[in-house]
């Protein structure tokens, strides 16, 4: 592997519990993360990243993990995958030769696709968030867990935040931009669907390539259309391209609503005010009310200069997750984690969280939407920071 690709934090704090020496001294519980850090995924992935490194040092601050009345320190290998899911494989089976005891994932559907297939054959269990794929959860997986909402609950969300608008005003035609992937395929399904009780008929349902260069005919085909809602769940790469495109052909819809896109920050720096108004779905925002919140925020602030990026929250969450799991286990045998991990039932940053049997989370959902170059909470409208904006101006007017 290339350099980049090796990258090993090992976090092991000041601590609050135990002198440094003592647990210094004591035998780490090794967990390991393969994260795109560079690549069309790497604006998400550097999230995924800050919230795994704080909470590593938060827990390690705290004492580390009582794994059988012994404190122990919790060290993660995080490598670089590229977003590219071949080099998925090839980096979580470099980790499972190291001796983890559990994988945390990265960000994208696809590659959590094949994370946690692996990740199953090795029988270690699996926290990942930044994937909203269903399908993973339906191939009786064992290992996998996600505290992280899915294309049915994006559905039903959907509809909840646009029936909450006044019905004369509510968006009438949908236009889809469907990523030819599994996830565009399953999200495209769900959006029709929910369709049916928001109020809205999709009348342009068009197919893009991941890595397209040209938007024009299927945006070109939603003008024509007069489709007043776009909704779609581009790599933030093709969506920055895509809304550039809108701009250019003239093609403002009163919402846009883009899963993962406008996730990172890149979005509005490389967008400016034309980033504006897009309405995004990451599961989290940094003014959430819940423990630990203030700590994250503090501690990303002193890290990177801003309040927790939107993934980092859930990211952050896993490791809660996991140290709690170990920590309840008693040991550090991966089927006895599992069990724990699957028992979760407990508050993290995100709010509460449990699991299902097929490991798909129960967890809190809110939108963000970008106004004035800031991710604003949006809805649900007890928890907002700031109103949804409706419907979005023109681009010739931002």
């Amino acid at each position: 592997m290339r350099n980049r690709s090796r990258l090993k934090v090992v976090s092991v704090a000041a601590l609050a519990v135990l002198p440094w020496p003592a647990l210094a001294a004591a035998q780490a519980v090794k967990v390991g993360a393969v994260v795109p850090l560079t690549g069309r995924y790497g604006g998400g992935g550097a999230q995924v990243r800050a919230g795994y490194e704080i909470a590593v040092e938060h827990v390690n601050a705290a004492g580390g993990i009582d794994v059988g009345g012994a404190k122990r320190p919790l060290e993660l290998t995080l490598l670089d995958d590229e977003s590219d899911a071949t080099k998925t494989v090839s980096r979580m089976e470099t980790l499972a030769a190291q001796g983890i005891v559990a994988y945390l994932g990265g960000f994208g559907s696809d590659l959590h696709a094949a994370a946690a297939s692996v990740a199953e054959k090795n029988k270690t269990p699996y926290l990942g968030v930044a994937f909203a794929l269903h399908k993973i959860h339906q191939q009786g997986f064992r290992y996998l867990f996600s505290p992280f909402w899915k294309s049915p609950d994006i559905r039903q969300f959907t509809v909840d935040m646009l029936t909450s608008l006044p019905a004369a005003e509510r968006p009438k035609a949908a236009a889809i931009f469907q990523e030819k992937t599994d996830w565009g395929r399953e999200m495209a399904a769900a959006w029709i669907e929910a369709g049916k009780s928001a109020g809205y008929q999709v009348v342009v349902n068009a197919e893009y390539a991941p890595g397209a260069k040209d938007f024009s005919d299927m945006i070109l085909k939603a003008k024509g259309a007069g489709a007043d809602l776009v909704l779609g769940l581009p790599t933030p790469p093709d969506g920055m391209t895509m809304v550039k495109q809108m701009k250019e052909l003239g093609y403002s819809p009163k919402m846009t609503m883009l899963i993962r896109a406008p996730d990172p920050p890149v979005w509005s720096k490389n967008l400016g005010k034309d980033g504006d108004f897009v309405i995004l779905a990451p599961g989290w925002h940094h003014a959430v009310k819940a423990p630990g919140v203030k700590e994250l925020n503090d501690a990303h602030q002193k890290k990177i200069g801003r309040p927790a990026d939107p993934i980092t929250g859930p990211a952050y969450a896993c490791v809660q997750i996991l140290a709690a799991a170990i920590a309840k286990a008693g040991s550090l045998d991966r089927d006895r984690i599992r069990d724990a991990i699957a028992a979760t039932s407990m508050t993290t940053v995100i709010g509460p969280v449990k699991f299902r049997p097929d490991g798909t989370g129960i967890v809190n959902a809110v939108f963000l939407q970008w106004l004035n170059g800031k991710q604003e909470l949006v809805w649900p409208k007890e928890s907002a920071t700031a109103a949804l904006v409706y419907p979005a101006p023109p681009f010739g007017k931002r």
